[in-house]
């Protein structure tokens, strides 16, 4: 069988199994792919798992790489992953394919690699313009740039300059090159921290009121209360997972400084956090402690920081820590690290933070 055929057919299995199918992922040998290709998989699945709203993320990892992995041809997670793209990059607006124009580059590669008979039509005119570099003439080519009096100033220097002035020029350029570092540090000093879960602001939410989107069938548009001026508007993809009942007038946790999407026109201030078992396809909500209030600040254990103002999409901080989320025995929510205790999400009050039955989940 050629490897085209298998990826065809794996696809097949991912649209025949809709919306569950990590069943599927049990045909995919992932110790044949090396360590980062591994740590590539598990932000891809993460990433295909909270479509449509993680469609911004996906398109920042598609900027630099043909295919999830960086591959040169398509691997079995990107059949897995377009499986699970392909009904909400079909609904892409005109402007949607322009804002996810990596996403749909990568969607149009691999439905062709694929050989999908449903095909979708994509206005490819849409991609980014290809530079083109203006060819220099043979005059050009040619012709010597004018130096400028400061170029001729540096030129004369060099000439004339000793051995022990040299290594004073390279004395000089090394201190201003520590001078300039430090600087950054100084003005950004969030900048040289190390990755934590205290860089993330996660906060006690109420949500006042819940609706359908408009224009997206798998999301809520929920005005929710974390302990500012203003509620926010945050769009969750949870209609296949939690009834629009249970949408209303309870606590539940926000992260609270994700860069703000736009998804399908509404634009989404935060993420709800839940924990889920996709196997049994079970999305539970992370329960705030009783008398809990908006506003109130969540963090594990050791870990009480200062969150950063807004996490940046292109360190992905967020994705980093995620991962190592998970509940124990207890229900509890925890943050794992290889070598060190589990840490619980706790209040102030040191109370932990629960989901209702499930362990081992997934929590973002």
């Amino acid at each position: 069988m050629s490897d085209v055929t298998a990826l065809t057919e794996l696809f097949s299995k991912v649209l025949k199994i809709q919306p569950s199918n990590d069943d599927i992922l049990k045909e995919i040998k992932f110790e044949s792919f090396t360590a980062s290709q591994q740590a590539l998989i598990h932000q891809s699945l993460t990433l295909s798992s909270r479509l449509p709203e993680s469609l911004p993320e996906m398109n920042d990892v598609l900027r630099q790489s043909t295919y999830m992995l960086n591959t040169q041809k398509p691997t079995e997670i990107d059949s897995v992953v377009f499986g699970r793209a392909e009904r909400f990059v079909r609904k892409f607006s005109n402007e949607d394919a322009v804002t996810h124009r990596h996403v749909v580059r990568w969607a149009d590669l691999v439905q062709n690699r694929l050989k999908v008979d449903d095909k979708i039509a994509f206005e490819l005119d849409l991609a980014a313009p290809r530079e083109i570099k203006k060819k220099e003439t043979k005059d050009a080519k040619d012709a010597k740039p004018k130096e400028s009096k400061k170029e001729v100033k540096i030129k004369e220097e060099t000439k004339e300059a000793k051995p022990e002035d040299a290594k004073s020029a390279e004395d000089a350029k090394k201190a201003k090159k520590e001078k300039k570092e430090k600087a950054k540090a100084k003005k950004d000093p969030v900048a040289a921290r190390p990755v934590t879960p205290g860089m993330i602001d996660l906060r006690v939410g109420f949500i006042q009121k819940a609706v359908k989107h408009p224009d997206a069938d798998s999301l809520y548009v929920s005005t929710i209360d974390v302990g500012e001026d203003e509620p926010r508007t945050i769009c969750s993809g949870l209609v296949s997972y939690v009834p629009i009942e249970d949408m209303q007038q309870r606590y539940i946790v926000v992260v609270a400084n994700l860069k703000p999407v736009k998804m399908r026109g509404i634009s989404s201030n935060g993420m709800v956090l839940c924990a889920s078992n996709k196997e049994d396809g079970v999305v539970e909500f992370v329960n705030p402690p009783a008398d809990s209030k908006p506003g109130d600040k969540l963090f594990f254990e050791t870990y009480d920081e200062e969150p950063e103002a807004q996490l940046n999409p292109k360190k992905k901080i967020f994705e980093t820590i995620q991962p190592s989320f998970s509940t124990n025995e207890n229900l509890e929510v925890i943050f794992k690290k290889e070598g060190e205790p589990d840490r619980k999400l706790i209040n102030k009050k040191g109370e932990a933070l629960k989901c209702s039955t499930l362990v081992g989940a997934n929590v973002s």
